[in-house]
């Protein structure tokens, strides 16, 4: 009996003692489905996802797309199979995205959009969109250039990769300011896929086809206005002279190139997200309310300001 008794206070104990034990929070675990490295902006955008994930010991699963959509397919069904708490998709193109998505939905896993918005019928697939505005950044690349040439102008355009939401929208917005300058007309445009390499290409071949007739180049972002410096440079001209260059992301490359006055203007488009996302992540897994929209605050960097600012830049 004593010895019956001892053996239940030995119980009694190890069980209290369970009790007093800590509990230790298994970490958040968070699949990332990035577009690729095709940029500076990229992987500036990148970094801050991971660096961001390792300071608040977030276990991030990280898939690099490669310029191809059925990479980013393939790394969000390995997240839903994984079990992670959250995904978090920047999309390469707008389409193509509701089977999977669906898939996600299934699991009961939320889906965070950054950079890039997609096109779907059912708004319920994903649970926000975290990026920047990129109309506004169009407009507002448009506005400054009617303004610098007094509104008038033959631009050639380097479009980023086709089908995706940025190159849809910063074209969009900048056609439909020039609409209010008659004198500035878009000769010619064609892809670059948001690349250096091909930026270069691009604009070796506009050149070719219309030689100094070109006054202004606009592009859908700072790599492929680098590569254009280059092939401008290359063709014997001066680039931000003779061809004035307006441009999108305000990387610190480019905001030197305003400085040293080779590129004319570029519009931000911050790509540090990582702290906005993990939070955004934090209130849907705790049940509090989100916004379904939300955008980054950009500016506009050219002459008057970009000396002032080339220090402090992070990316």
């Amino acid at each position: 009996m004593t010895s019956l008794l001892f053996r239940s206070r030995l119980v009694l104990c190890a069980a209290l003692a369970m009790l007093a034990l800590p509990v230790v929070a298994k970490p958040l675990k968070v699949g990332f489905a990035q577009t690729g490295a095709e940029s500076a902006w990229r992987t500036a955008n990148t970094n801050s996802m991971k660096s961001e994930a390792e300071k608040r010991g977030i276990e991030l699963k990280f898939a690099d797309g490669q310029g191809k959509q059925e990479n980013q397919i393939r790394a969000i069904r390995s997240f839903v199979a994984q079990r992670v708490d959250a995904i978090v998709l920047a999309p390469i193109v707008e389409t193509g995205w509701d089977p999977v998505l669906r898939e996600a939905k299934r699991a009961g896993i939320p889906v965070i959009l950054t950079d890039r918005t997609i096109q779907t019928a059912d708004e319920s697939l994903y649970a926000c969109f975290i990026g920047s505005d990129f109309y506004e950044e169009g407009r507002m690349a448009a506005d400054w250039l009617a303004k610098k040439v007094g509104g008038k102008g033959s631009i050639v355009e380097l479009q980023g990769t086709p089908g995706s939401a940025p190159a849809n929208e910063r074209r969009r917005a900048f056609a439909d300011a020039l609409s209010k300058h008659p004198g500035l007309k878009i000769v010619d445009s064609q892809s670059g896929d948001f690349r250096r390499a091909g930026g270069k290409e691009v604009m070796e071949a506009f050149l070719k086809k219309h030689g100094r007739s070109i006054t202004v180049v606009y592009a859908h972002n700072d790599d492929m206005a680098l590569g254009a410096v280059q092939a401008i440079e290359e063709a014997g001209l001066k680039p931000g002279t003779d061809v004035v260059i307006v441009s999108i992301d305000a990387i610190k490359e480019a905001i030197q190139a305003v400085v040293d006055g080779k590129i004319n203007c570029t519009v931000e488009c911050n790509p540090l997200f990582g702290p906005k996302v993990y939070d955004t992540v934090a209130k849907l897994l705790a049940g509090k309310p989100i916004d379904r929209k939300s955008f980054n605050k950009d500016e506009l960097f050219d002459s008057s300001n970009a000396a002032a600012v080339i220090a402090s830049r992070q990316y």
